[in-house]
């Protein structure tokens, strides 16, 4: 995998910091981890587990810590998405950060597309084309083109589309909204969307799990998630309209 020569100037810390938040469900960490073995030696990777996941993230991660020697940590924090987030950038050692889902399924190509998206507009918002995997159940191709279109169209992307961004530029963001009860990425792309901040959705797929649709029902749970999004946005676009 060719890699910009600028992405691994820095010698003493890791350029890229992962974050991958750990929920006490989680059950295909093994395989991200194995997949962020594509990184180069100069970045990290910080599990940020909750109070409820800690005895399973350490259970899943020590036989992939001794294959990623000083590059794999483990912090804690409260239960919540935006918590554990949050908490993960603080304790990140890198200039960028990339936020990752426990279930996502990385390829080369994404890892190469985002070390020179983050290189060519370290100003920007980066994201990924979503498909989701075979585990779950209904038409969730119809789902991924969905949100594919919203995040074209609308520059609306979502959290499962593995944002990646600068540091500096979530601190001036404000980080993720801990307050929220839901939509802590989507509030944080509205924000991004106040400051002017440009978004790079890069063609590369990210993979995520579909085994929620199995679960709850794909009609249903596909309801509510529009129902949710949208009731989110409406007062996120009569705030911005109000701003011009």
């Amino acid at each position: 995998m060719q890699l910009t020569k600028s992405l691994l100037d820095d010698a003493e810390q890791p350029l890229l910091s992962v974050v991958v938040p750990v929920g006490p469900e989680e059950s295909e960490l093994p395989r991200l981890l194995a997949d962020l073995l594509l990184l180069p030696a100069c970045c990290e990777v910080i599990l940020v587990s909750c109070p409820q996941s800690v005895n399973r993230c350490q259970q899943l991660t020590l036989p992939l810590a001794l294959r990623m020697p000083g590059r794999l940590r483990r912090i804690d924090a409260e239960r919540g998405r935006a918590k554990q987030l949050n908490a993960g950038a603080v304790a990140a050692k890198g200039s960028f950060l990339w936020f990752v889902h426990a279930d996502s399924q990385l390829t080369p190509w994404v890892v190469s597309q985002l070390l020179q998206g983050l290189t060519a507009s370290p100003q920007a918002l980066h994201c990924f084309t979503l498909q989701f995997s075979g585990d779950g159940r209904g038409w969730t191709d119809i789902n991924a083109a969905g949100a594919n279109l919203r995040t074209r169209w609308l520059k609306i992307p979502f959290g499962d589309q593995a944002f990646g961004m600068s540091k500096i530029l979530l601190q001036q963001l404000g980080g993720y909204d801990e307050e929220a009860d839901y939509g802590e990425d989507h509030l944080l792309v509205w924000q991004a969307h106040r400051q002017g901040v440009p978004l790079r959705c890069h063609r590369a797929v990210i993979t995520s799990s579909a085994r929620k649709y199995r679960q709850h029902g794909w009609a249903r749970l596909t309801l509510r998630y529009q129902w949710l999004w949208l009731q989110q946005a409406l007062p996120q676009v009569w705030a911005l309209l109000k701003g011009k």
